[in-house]
């Protein structure tokens, strides 16, 4: 699907206010509701907008420790890649997962728990008890300098 500027505006204004209706977003892009509506449907059937969600406030939920944990697998084959992505991908505690190259590691996830006893239990009790992971190295989040969700829909 070939973008033009009124749909770059339209997925840049969703993105940072998924909550938008569909009379508002229209004012903004300057289109009709009924048109505005037909886009956004169709940028959803092309698959540029997967869904819509709402950003929660980890602290105030007391998620207070972010932990960046680079994992490497024992060997590289299909069948253990899968059972570990298949693994992590059921702990809710993971937020991202990212399996990587350029580094000694295979995957970095991104994980968030209470507090260091939280990250300890997570560690121990679940994911180095995973089949081939053979080394795991944590660095924990100090401060988020940047915490953006948004795309840069409008620079190319």
């Amino acid at each position: 699907m070939k973008l033009d500027r009124i749909d770059r505006r339209i997925l840049d204004e969703i993105q940072r206010h998924g909550d938008i209706s569909n009379l508002e977003l229209a004012d903004k892009v300057g289109l009709s509701p009924s048109p505005c509506s037909r886009r956004v449907k169709a940028l959803q059937e092309a698959g540029l907008i997967l869904r819509t969600v709402t950003l929660l406030d980890a602290k105030a939920l007391g998620l207070s420790l972010t932990a960046m944990i680079s994992i490497s697998m024992d060997r590289h084959t299909p069948d253990r890649f899968e059972a570990f992505e298949s693994a992590v991908s059921s702990y809710e505690e993971v937020l991202e997962c990212y399996l990587i190259t350029g580094q000694s590691a295979d995957y970095v996830l991104k994980v968030v728990v209470k507090d260091m006893e939280a990250y300890q239990q997570f560690l121990l009790g679940k994911l180095t008890k995973l089949k081939g992971v053979s080394g795991v190295h944590s660095s924990f989040v100090m401060r988020k300098v940047i915490d953006r969700t948004e795309l840069p829909v409008n620079v190319y």
